[in-house]
């Protein structure tokens, strides 16, 4: 386990809700992987990422599925495109990621509580 934080440190990670508007490869990342455009609701905006969950997750499956995503992060270049937000997920048995789950949909831009 990590040193405890407050709950003053966790209220500065927005972590938010966000659907998958548009999903494809990724040929220019040093590890497999695809660009996403999210959509996180009129207050945020759509933002790019990068994600490695090529294992798991086919691109025409990926349009239209709610995320979380940490979206007050810096931007980090990654190859050509610029990663605004960072999708969240758990490694399985192999290192290979699974996405976090929504399980019922909320609206987008809804901050985790």
């Amino acid at each position: 386990m990590t040193e405890q934080i407050t709950f003053d440190d966790f209220l500065k990670v927005e972590i938010r809700a966000g659907t998958i508007v548009k999903a494809e490869v990724f040929p220019e990342a040093r590890k497999l992987a695809y660009k996403l455009m999210i959509d996180f609701g009129p207050q945020i905006g759509q933002k790019k990422c990068s994600a490695q969950i090529t294992v798991h997750y086919q691109v025409d499956e990926l349009v239209g599925r709610q995320v979380m995503a940490v979206t007050n992060f810096p931007p980090r270049q990654i190859g050509p495109i610029r990663s605004e937000v960072l999708t969240l997920g758990y490694a399985d048995q192999n290192g290979d990621i699974v996405l976090a789950a929504i399980d019922k949909p909320v609206p987008n831009g809804e901050r985790l509580m």
